[in-house]
């Protein structure tokens, strides 16, 4: 069964810096843990990060769910410039409520200058039928808290102009 969640908010700045500050920014600023999940420590196997096709280990710190080190593969799916990515997230290290996958989709669109609407959606992928009921309290009740926490924390990096670290 999928499980689809959906958080938008609006960022002010350009369109540009909405679309790259997410995918091509430090994750680890981005990931900073909150409750069960834990916070990314950095990404390894990340040369071509920010192309179709291209992927990186995520690793994150010790937490009630994690023993810390390596947790999970970030894959980009799509990259449609300045529209959308598409990402996966796969290869879980820990047991993750029988999800096996999660796909996410981080869309822009201009609505002025330095007015950019940002929906962030996720569809998580589980195949254990006697999970569906926690799965779906899951997906509505801490995923959707977990992505609005990551929208204000890349929101905060658009107005700090952080960085990118890839390309």
């Amino acid at each position: 069964m999928i499980f689809k969640v959906k958080t938008e908010t609006i960022y002010e700045c350009s369109l540009e810096r909405a679309f790259k500050t997410a995918m091509l920014s430090d994750l680890s600023k981005i990931h900073t843990g909150y409750i069960v999940m834990p916070k990314v420590s950095h990404t390894t196997e990340d040369e071509n990060w920010g192309q179709p096709g291209s992927t990186k280990k995520v690793h994150v710190t010790k937490s009630l769910t994690q023993k810390g080190g390596y947790g999970s593969m970030d894959r980009i799916l799509e990259r449609i410039e300045n529209e959308y990515w598409k990402i996966q997230v796969d290869e879980f290290q820990t047991w993750m409520l029988g999800f096996y996958k999660f796909v996410g989709e981080w869309r822009v669109t201009k609505l002025e200058k330095n007015k950019t609407l940002v929906e962030y959606t996720y569809w998580l992928h589980s195949n254990k039928p006697l999970l569906y009921p926690l799965n779906w309290l899951f997906a509505k009740l801490f995923w959707k808290s977990y992505m609005k926490r990551v929208l204000e924390n890349v929101r905060k990096m658009t107005i700090n102009k952080e960085p990118y670290l890839y390309d």
